[in-house]
C-alpha cells in the first residue's frame, strides 16, 4: 500500500468520534444553558468552545498537510498553535476566576477537552475517508 494513501477509518471509529464530539459539545452547551451565570459569561464560554474547535481542526489540518507535503506557511501553522493554546489558556483563566463549584469547573474543562479531541478525530476521519482508495466513486454503491 502506498504510504501517502490513508486507509479508510472503520465505521466504529467514525461513530465513536462523532459520538464523542456530540456528547462533549452537547454536554458543555447544556451546562451553559442551565448555568446561573450572567449572559455575558455564557457568551464568553460559548465563544471559547467555538474558537477552540476551530483552532483544533485547523491545527490538525495543518499538521496533516505538512505530513503530506502540502505547503502550509510557518505563520499560519504558528497561528494555529497559538489559537489552540490561547483557547485553553482563556478557558483555564476563566474557570480559575469563576464563582463556580470545583465540580462545575471540572465539568466544563472535561467537556471542553473532550470536544477538542473529538473534533480532531472527526477531521482526521473525514480526511482519511476522502483520501482513501477504497471509497466508492460517484455512481457506485
Amino acid at each position: 500500500m502506498n504510504k501517502n494513501t490513508p486507509q479508510r477509518p472503520t465505521a466504529a471509529f467514525v461513530g465513536a468520534s462523532w459520538a464523542a464530539l456530540l456528547v462533549g459539545a452537547a454536554t458543555y452547551l447544556t451546562g451553559l444553558w442551565n448555568a446561573t451565570m450572567q449572559l455575558n459569561e455564557k457568551g464568553y464560554y460559548f465563544t471559547l468552545l467555538a474558537y477552540g474547535l476551530f483552532a483544533a481542526v485547523s491545527l490538525q489540518k495543518s499538521v496533516r498537510d505538512r505530513m503530506e507535503g502540502i505547503p502550509v506557511t510557518n505563520m499560519y501553522f504558528g497561528l494555529c498553535w497559538i489559537s489552540l493554546l490561547l483557547a485553553l489558556l482563556l478557558l483555564s483563566v476563566g474557570l480559575f476566576n469563576a464563582t463556580l463549584a470545583p465540580s462545575e469547573k471540572g465539568f466544563y474543562a472535561m467537556s471542553f477537552v473532550l470536544s477538542l479531541f473529538a473534533a480532531v478525530a472527526v477531521q482526521k476521519n473525514v480526511r482519511d475517508s476522502a483520501g482513501s482508495k477504497d471509497e466508492p466513486q460517484s455512481g457506485e454503491v
